[in-house]
């Protein structure tokens, strides 16, 4: 009989696990179960993962494998505030969809801990933030409206993978909220620049692709130079 290499059994492994753990969110699992799922002993999980934590980190890495992937799948609109609407609801619907995952990427707190690669997913959003500020969309800083967005979606998709009968309105809400929050200088005035110019954005197909950027650019220049 031919032995699995130690890669293919490493990722059984965390697959056996990733699987118990989406069978009950948020409650503890067994390594026993882990062991038994994939048909080794315990010395072989431990050899690998070195304790119980090492394998919920490896499992915390495979589900922002798998997040990232469909982010990465996901095509840009050419517009850093829409893409910050676009990347919120998917990642509600990453977390609504995969409760054990998600809990473990986001929901476990402790003070000073902070899952390593969550760093990947905040620095796409922050690359999002940075160019909302470059095109002086931003009310705060890059580093401020990526703080404002990520804690505000980390919140919403808890509360609706705990209340899933919450629906979309409670996300929607938020998320406009903060954007309005994050994007909106001096008031009123400025607020309804950038309304007119998502509104001219969203339906660019009504002036013509290059009215439309023209109008933008227009608008972005009288807001800078009068608000």
């Amino acid at each position: 009989m031919t032995a699995k290499p130690a890669s293919d059994t490493r990722e059984q492994l965390i697959a056996a696990a990733a699987e118990l753990i989406a069978a009950s969110p948020g409650e503890d699992f067994s390594l026993r179960a882990v062991c038994d799922a994939v048909g080794v002993r315990m010395p072989t999980l431990y050899h690998f993962f070195g304790s119980k934590q090492g394998l919920i980190e490896a499992v915390i890495q495979h589900g922002f494998d798998v997040y990232l992937s469909k982010k990465a799948s996901a095509k840009s609109s050419g517009d850093p505030i829409q893409d910050i609407r676009a990347g919120w609801d998917a990642h509600v619907a990453f977390g609504t969809a995969n409760p054990g995952f998600y809990t473990l990427m986001y929901g476990k707190v402790a003070p000073g801990y902070v899952p390593a690669p969550q760093s990947r997913a905040t620095a796409l959003l922050g690359a999002l933030t940075q160019a909302a500020a470059d095109q002086g969309r931003l009310a705060v800083s890059a580093e401020l409206a990526a703080d404002h967005i990520l804690s505000t979606n980390v919140g919403v998709t808890l509360r609706q993978i705990a209340e899933p009968e919450l629906g979309d309105e409670l996300s929607v809400a938020v998320r406009e909220g903060v954007l309005t929050a994050i994007t909106t200088k001096h008031g009123p005035k400025t607020g309804a620049v950038i309304a007119t110019i998502e509104l001219a954005l969203d339906h660019a197909e009504v002036l013509g692709d290059p009215e439309t950027q023209v109008l933008v650019k227009w608008l972005r220049q009288l807001s800078t130079a009068v608000m």
